[in-house]
């Protein structure tokens, strides 16, 4: 049997200050806001993939500490390098710049969101099994 289809995939991140997190994936990032919320605002990665940043309130779920130390929020894109030069123009700095990781067969570079949120933009340098 089967699973029912999924349409699409949204990942929800929480912000003390959602203000300074539209501006940065708004204007420095550049991605479509697909859906204001007043609270949360989601925005367009990919034809069905989105990324919900949300002001954190008492009706949130929980409290923002800090971001997990084991989430990343990755971007797959062929133009790595491009992405790196026209964030870095934009005033993003990196924590590590574009770089080839054999173990995984992956080129990438790594930098955090305002709230420290860990971002990878990433391609696979490899084929990939197809779609389903």
């Amino acid at each position: 049997m089967s699973n029912p289809p999924i349409d699409s995939q949204i990942t929800f991140i929480y912000t003390p200050n959602l203000a300074i997190s539209a501006d940065f994936y708004e204007r420095i990032m550049g991605l479509p806001l697909w859906l204001d919320q007043t609270t949360c605002r989601i925005y367009r990665l990919s034809t069905n993939a989105f990324l919900g940043v949300c002001q954190i309130s008492a009706s949130s779920k929980g409290q923002f500490i800090a971001p997990p130390a084991n989430l990343i929020i990755t971007i797959v894109t062929q133009q790595v390098d491009e992405w790196y030069h026209t964030l870095s123009a934009r005033g993003v700095v990196f924590d590590t710049p574009p770089s080839y990781n054999p173990q995984y067969r992956i080129y990438h570079c790594f930098l955090k969101d305002p709230n420290g949120y860990l971002i990878e933009i990433q391609r696979f340098e490899h084929d990939l099994p197809p779609a389903p």
